[in-house]
């Protein structure tokens, strides 16, 4: 299938990293992903003012927080006053730490820090919190109105699996699902993530990161999406049967998900 071509996801923002649509590609069969209705985003500690009410005119009802307890209790997100939706979270650890946060001492090389990412996507399929939010995930987008919003710290890994799980049970392809997926690296506001981020890494390691370290570290690549891919593949014979024994989602929440996604 040819890669679909769609306009610029992302919405502005000042303090919000990645915040985008990631509706709009083509399915398998016909038909597209719907637009307006699935955002996903960054953690919203550092949102000011102009964001909080640009996120508001999106309408979001559910927010998917892929984040542990930790990791929300630190970093508290901003809310606006007129907030309302509903916020499904994992009440306790969904990774040791954030996948851009642990970073081994003496790391200050791309090539260990990619490593390191590459750890991070082989694990994930197996780790119990994640499969636990994934499918709450799933459930979520099957059972509540309005738009949804999925997040985690840096709305990149944990969000970007995720991402890409509900392109695939929608019919998208595999090139568009990487392509999604890749886009985080065109995001106008790596600086936000910068900055929540290298600041800490640094001050508890005592090093100062090379920028190929960093942006390794804060960026997605093919191999990292790659690898998650192959684990499930090389354990479950396909990610439909991941999708279907792991985490839940069956050929009738499928259909229902194509009915309420797709135009």
């Amino acid at each position: 299938m040819i890669r679909s071509e769609k306009p610029d996801p992302f919405i502005p923002t000042e303090g919000i990293h990645n915040l985008r649509d990631y509706g709009g590609y083509n399915v398998a069969g016909g038909g597209t992903i719907r637009t307006g209705l699935l955002f996903r985003s960054g953690q919203h500690v550092s949102a000011t003012d102009a964001d909080l009410e640009a996120f508001h005119s999106l309408d979001v009802r559910t927010i998917i927080d892929l984040r542990g307890n930790s990791e929300r209790e630190q970093h508290a997100c901003r809310r606006a006053p007129e907030f309302d939706a509903q916020v499904v979270y994992f009440d306790g650890e969904t990774s040791s730490s954030p996948p851009h946060m642990d970073v081994a001492p003496g790391t200050t090389t791309a090539e260990y820090a990619r490593q390191r990412m590459t750890a991070v996507y082989s694990r994930m399929p197996h780790n119990p919190a994640m499969i636990d939010m994934f499918g709450r995930y799933f459930r979520a987008l099957d059972e509540r109105d309005g738009g949804s919003l999925v997040h985690c710290f840096a709305g990149k890994d944990r969000t970007g699996v995720a991402a890409m799980m509900l392109m695939h049970a929608l019919g998208a392809s595999k090139d568009d699902q990487m392509h999604e997926f890749l886009l985080t690296n065109a995001a106008p506001t790596i600086n936000v993530l910068r900055d929540q981020s290298v600041p800490g890494i640094e001050a508890r390691l005592g090093i100062t990161l090379d920028e190929d370290a960093v942006r390794a570290l804060l960026e997605v690549h093919e191999d990292y999406l790659s690898r998650y891919w192959q684990v499930v593949e090389d354990e479950h014979g396909s990610l439909d049967a991941y999708l279907e024994s792991v985490i839940g989602v069956d050929d009738a929440m499928r259909e229902r998900l194509k009915t309420r996604f797709l135009v």
